[in-house]
């Protein structure tokens, strides 16, 4: 309940003439593109300051030619000079949090008294929960990485209600905003203001007004078109009353009988915080802890404890470099549980058009702009 209420208003790719469940690699879409390099500038972070750096990037890092940007970084964006807005807190969020991480730990002192089919039930649902902010908000609406058919959407979009982590439309678009504007004041959690603030801090407090206004400009029309996405955004509140509490709970206090407190603080309450704290590490430790092999230029690191609990999103300098590749990494299903479901759903004829990254541009790119922790 406290993420829906924290958040505030503020093209497909070239088709295919192959195989649906085939992978297309970036380098094969842009064979049919004249071939051109440009000179862009890299942002850089040092220490919470920032400076500038020139690097040559061709089409292919930037990935321009599957028809979307909004997740690429806008170097022409400049923070504006003078003091930063006052920082408002928003107390209902920050009860409504604290009440739930209450509740959270009192679901991991139930534990012992609760059935193992219980605990497996739990399990079974923080994986689609996170589904569906993973295969689901993040590469198919948020980066459009790969295509899913109606099916599948309307599967993921259950999931995401289930995640209640903000409609996919929200999620996608303060998304969007945090790629594009990464480590500024229009990136909703930038990282350079903390730990505490990039994880749950800027779900406390008002949003800063470039955030707002970034986010109103985006292109989100490929969002707009989708009926799936429309209709959940519609009837948001009442599906996540009944897929994020009421079924996770309902299920195994009818049929095998768990207490009502256990089904509650479990499969509901513990899961549903715990898919809030794998989600949020991503945009808190990815940022900050580990090594960057693909651009030393940029805060995101690769991080593999946030990898494995975020279901394989933890790859984060790869996905910053590369945003438009479905599986978010270069290694295939190595901890990366989300990349393993595509590739079934792909093999089931329900997705198809993936989008992956060459081999010899990934290594370019390493050579080029990455700290050499690859070659260790």
């Amino acid at each position: 309940m406290a993420a829906r209420l924290a958040r505030e208003e503020g093209s497909s790719a070239l088709a295919s003439p192959r195989s649906p469940g085939q992978v297309r690699s970036v380098s094969e879409l842009s064979k049919d593109l004249p071939s051109f390099t440009t000179t862009a500038t890299a942002r850089v972070t040092r220490n919470g300051g920032a400076g500038m750096e020139k690097a040559l990037s061709n089409q292919e890092d930037l990935g321009g030619d599957r028809g979307m940007t909004d997740d690429i970084f806008d170097e022409s964006y400049c923070e504006k000079e003078g003091p930063k807005p006052a920082r408002r807190y928003v107390w209902r969020n920050i009860i409504l949090m604290s009440l739930l991480h209450l509740g959270a730990l009192y679901g991991l002192w139930l534990i012992p008294a609760a059935k193992p089919v219980t605990l497996v039930w739990g399990s079974l649902c923080f994986l689609l929960s996170a589904l569906g902010i993973t295969a689901g908000a993040h590469r198919i609406w948020s980066h459009r990485s790969y295509k899913a058919s109606l099916p599948l959407r309307i599967f993921l979009a259950i999931a995401n209600s289930m995640a209640f982590q903000n409609d996919i439309y929200e999620w996608a678009r303060d998304h969007r905003v945090h790629h594009k504007f990464s480590e500024t004041d229009a990136d909703p959690h930038n990282a350079t203001r903390g730990f505490f603030f990039s994880h749950v801090g800027w779900l406390l407090v008002r949003k800063h007004p470039d955030v707002i206004e970034k986010g109103r400009k985006l292109d989100l029309s490929d969002l707009k078109a989708d009926k799936v996405v429309m209709f959940q955004r519609r009837f948001y509140k009442l599906s996540v009353v009944v897929m994020c509490f009421l079924f996770p709970t309902l299920v195994p206090w009818c049929f095998w009988g768990e207490s009502l407190r256990n089904s509650f603080f479990l499969p509901a309450i513990l899961r549903y915080v715990l898919v809030l704290n794998a989600t949020w590490l991503v945009n808190s430790a990815a940022h900050m802890f580990g090594n960057r092999p693909y651009d030393r230029n940029i805060n995101p690191r690769e991080n593999r404890l946030v990898t494995f609990g975020a279901l394989g999103e933890g790859f984060h300098n790869y996905h910053h470099t590369f945003p438009y590749d479905y599986s978010t990494s270069e290694f295939g299903w190595h901890y990366n549980f989300t990349t393993a479901f595509i590739d079934l759903m792909c093999l089931l004829g329900l997705a198809s058009d993936r989008k992956k990254v060459s081999k010899e541009t990934i290594l370019a790119r390493k050579t080029r702009t990455g700290d050499g922790s690859h070659n260790g």
